[in-house]
């Protein structure tokens, strides 16, 4: 644990960075949310060539890289890593091992497992410092407003998954809103704290469970589009409370269990959604 500690505390860099979105390029944004089994990665290029990662499912970050070197992916400018759980946390530590990657930013919450030290390493490693995913602060990306708008506080050492960094991106007239596995409480503090929330895209949070997606933060979102990110498991996930609550709200939901990759394409007006086997 002392040694976790201490390369935490080495890594983490608490100053904040924000950035001036430029105006949209008539380039298009794409989205694209990883088939990972029972985890998270989502791939995002930017219109102005900017890569950004955030997470990369669990501890064989393989099928990650390989996804990424389907994409051409020459380097990583943000890397986000929303919490410590395996299941999000776990390849990140390949990624850093394959790519270049510029700036890592992780919530300011410590874990004791492998896969946690594995990408406290591997960050070590490549030379880079951890700057904190919490509310306000902006991804000093060119064309795109790219803001963190979760942690909004802190938490319970032990309630990991409500320290998700949870990040709103628009490009244009569009925008997804990634929520890690981000749950009621967290949610709850999101709409609280009077920011944007609405998006047309949700990463539904901590895959379906039925502690997260409240009604209430559906009704604050108000996506056109949601996915799931699930793969076998032993948790019940996706909850029918959930795919219910999304069914009711008409709001088209794709599982990357069932859809597989899942590519959102956007020019920042007009959407389409690709399914890639």
């Amino acid at each position: 644990m002392k040694i976790i500690k201490s390369l935490f505390v080495v890594l983490l860099l608490t100053t904040s960075v924000s950035a001036t979105p430029s105006s949209a390029a008539s380039k298009n944004l794409t989205v694209h949310f990883i088939n990972v089994g029972q985890g998270d990665s989502i791939y995002i290029k930017t219109a102005a060539g900017d890569d950004i990662l955030i997470d990369a499912g669990n501890k064989d970050g393989s099928d990650v890289v390989s996804y990424l070197k389907k994409q051409k992916v020459k380097d990583i400018e943000v890397m986000i890593s929303t919490h410590p759980d395996a299941d999000h946390v776990g390849g990140l530590d390949e990624v850093l091992k394959a790519y270049k990657v510029k700036s890592v930013y992780a919530p300011k919450v410590q874990h004791t497992t492998q896969a946690f030290k594995d990408f406290l390493l591997a960050v070590k490693r490549e030379g880079v410092k951890i700057k904190t995913a919490q509310k306000g602060v902006k991804l000093p990306l060119k064309g795109v407003n790219a803001v963190f708008i979760a942690p909004v506080k802190t938490y319970a050492k032990s309630d990991l998954n409500n320290w998700s960094a949870v990040l709103r991106l628009q490009y244009g007239k569009k925008s997804f809103l990634f929520t890690g596995d981000a749950e009621l409480q967290s949610e709850k503090d999101m709409i609280k704290s009077k920011q944007k929330l609405q998006a047309n895209v949700l990463k539904v949070g901590h895959h379906g469970a039925k502690t997260s997606t409240s009604a209430e933060f559906l009704k604050a979102v108000k996506p056109q589009y949601a996915v799931l990110s699930v793969g076998k498991n032993s948790y019940g996930h996706p909850t029918s409370t959930v795919v219910n609550r999304l069914k009711s709200a008409k709001v088209t939901t794709y599982r990357t269990d069932k859809d597989k990759n899942i590519l959102f394409t956007t020019d920042g007006t007009k959407m389409t959604v690709k399914k890639i086997k």
